[in-house]
């Protein structure tokens, strides 16, 4: 049974190859991608699919006789006034009120869904099977649990960032070092390095938390039915007898995510040319027949950019399906050397055969009557 991190490596690369390979069904590889999507369990780096900007409108700048006269804009476009903001400055604060709004809520329903998804994926990797409906009834109480979780760590996070930001500036404040910068230059230096080390020690002690929150903590709260408390205080107490492998663990997965992100970037291209060369070419077309930017044009190009965004990013979670699958069953086999119950479901031993019964001896031939004695001759 495989228990250094180094070791859960092969296991984890033909867990991958069985799921995927040995047996290829695209509905699973498809559905697969979804869940990948949803659980944020993509491993590709940022892509620059080219610079677009000179195809958009030119905001107008100001020259020596002011601003630019509305015939310079594109058509469509109303022309613009600096008198007309402060009349308007009330429903520009509204919309952006509402779209911040808007954004919170967006937000909060994505987590939502990533915490049951989560689960899904787990369920998935582990069974070898993919069945989205079916995990969101099995898993959605589970994701719900998990869910609280992420709202409390993301809480916690921002509220401790504002601590660690915000203390020191005010401390800087309060002895005046803002007022003065040339005589405290060096005093200055020596904080905004001291800060940044201490911001970058958080937001690695964050990540470490996170990713073990997305490995161990998932199966263990999915296969005890515990809450995240409890759940946190079981994964703790495995990680208290085995600190240093568990910290192999995260260096190796680090080294394997970066690996896996440059080569899954790579094959990425390949999609995210078929999507975004027709993306140009209807720009192009657009732009030399003369079409202007209005309200509906502009509108269009909104739905069609993001529809070709939406199939931008499944088609490359298709291609990041091996990864999506790889990593979950790299931390399934690393914990479930730790932990027995998770360790009888992904390594499930095989029913000992019967015992071999006796063979039946052949009935006995049937019993034959005994001869009649010969019978006497008649006398005389």
């Amino acid at each position: 049974m495989p228990v250094s991190a180094v070791d859960c490596v092969q296991p984890a690369l033909q867990h991958t190859r069985e799921q995927l390979f040995t047996r290829f069904r695209f509905g699973q590889w498809a559905r697969l991608a979804l869940v990948g999507i949803l659980a944020a369990e993509l491993h590709v780096g940022g892509c620059n699919f080219g610079n677009l900007g000179s195809s958009w409108p030119r905001i107008p700048h100001k020259s020596g006789r002011g601003f630019l006269p509305s015939s310079s804009l594109p058509s469509g476009w109303p022309p613009f006034n600096p008198t007309h903001i402060p009349a308007h400055m009330g429903q520009f604060v509204g919309l952006i009120v509402a779209v911040i709004f808007v954004a919170i809520m967006f937000a909060f329903i994505f987590l939502y869904i990533n915490s049951v998804f989560r689960f899904i994926l787990f369920d998935s990797v582990l069974r070898r099977e993919c069945s989205i409906g079916e995990g969101w009834r099995k898993w959605r109480r589970a994701g719900g649990r998990f869910f609280l979780w992420q709202i409390v760590f993301l809480i916690a996070t921002w509220l401790f960032l504002a601590v660690l930001v915000g203390l020191p500036l005010a401390l800087a404040f309060a002895a005046g070092w803002a007022t003065n910068l040339t005589q405290h230059l060096g005093r200055l230096i020596v904080g905004v390095l001291l800060l940044g080390v201490l911001i970058a020690a958080f937001v690695l002690i964050a990540a470490v938390v996170q990713a073990l929150a997305k490995d161990f903590l998932v199966p263990i709260m999915a296969l005890e039915n515990l809450d995240f408390a409890d759940g946190w205080r079981h994964l703790l107490a495995m990680i208290g007898r085995e600190k240093g492998r568990y910290a192999v663990y995260l260096l190796l997965k680090v080294v394997l995510s970066i690996a896996a992100a440059i080569l899954f970037s790579i094959i990425a291209i390949i999609p995210a040319l078929f999507v975004v060369v027709p993306g140009v070419v209807a720009v192009v077309a657009a732009h030399e027949a003369g079409m202007g930017w209005n309200v509906t044009t502009i509108s269009l190009a909104i739905i069609l950019g993001a529809v070709l965004l939406l199939l931008l990013i499944y088609l490359i979670a298709m291609v990041c399906v091996p990864a999506t699958v790889f990593f979950p069953a790299y931390a399934l086999h690393f914990l479930a050397a730790r932990y027995p119950n998770l360790d009888a479901l992904l390594h499930p031993v095989a029913a000992p055969p019967a015992p071999a019964l006796p063979p039946i001896p052949p009935p006995p031939p049937p019993l034959e009557a005994p001869p009649l004695p010969p019978s006497a001759e008649p006398i005389g």
